[in-house]
């Protein structure tokens, strides 16, 4: 199966011999392209070491809230049957393409990087789904049953965020494995989820252990 020439050019320019294959997510029904795991078993030179802090090919990773989100969603399609959903910060959109899967109305892949919209792209049709696509959450409109937020507490600096996901949406689910107790009047801790990044970055544990947090509007 031949990788989509944009993001592969893309992933290129970072990694010269990085491949991207399609590859299947356990204890899951998808299937994602992902940056192959023999490129990160090896070192980077120090021009790879700055390309990639600059530019970080996040959507060619599946990380572990992402996934285990996808996970949660394929157990419990109660959250998305039937609802409008919003995929916040999607990278390769493995939250939405599991809403889909699991009977949501429609899922809007929404993500600031040009890159990640085409790879959301790409990964829906390697899943057989059709997502719709935004770059700018708050050009919304007020019409979401449901936000999906994985993965983007990392910078700190997105915790106000946290405010913002209610006033687009009734509901918000929130995975998060670096935050391990934030503290917000609207949300609250429903389980721990356990997944790992891949390919495997081979994180610490701690990375592995992912709160879920849930919030609704009055």
């Amino acid at each position: 199966m031949t990788p989509p020439l944009d993001l592969q050019r893309a992933l290129s320019e970072l990694l010269g011999d990085a491949q991207l294959v399609a590859c299947e997510l356990p204890d899951t029904e998808l299937k994602l392209w992902l940056i192959d795991a023999d490129n990160m078993d090896r070192a980077f030179t120090p021009e790879e070491t700055r390309r990639i802090l600059h530019e970080p090919p996040y959507w060619s990773f599946c990380w572990a809230s992402g996934l285990a989100l996808a996970r949660y969603l394929a157990e419990r399609p109660q959250w998305v049957q039937g609802k409008r959903v919003l995929d916040f910060g999607a990278g390769s959109g493995v939250a939405g393409i599991a809403a889909l899967k699991a009977g949501a109305l429609e899922v809007v892949a929404c993500d600031l990087d040009p890159l990640a919209i085409a790879a959301c792209k790409a990964n829906a049709a390697l899943n057989g789904v059709e997502l719709g696509y935004s770059t700018d959450f708050f050009a919304q409109a007020d019409r979401f049953d449901l936000i999906l937020v994985a993965d983007v507490l990392y910078d700190r600096a997105n915790l106000p965020l946290l405010d913002e996901f209610l006033s687009r949406g009734r509901q918000a689910l929130v995975a998060d494995s670096r935050v391990k107790d934030f503290q917000h009047p609207l949300y609250q801790r429903l389980e721990m989820l356990h997944a790992l990044t891949l390919p495997d970055l081979a994180e610490p544990w701690e990375f592995r252990e992912v709160s879920l947090y849930h919030a609704q509007r009055d």
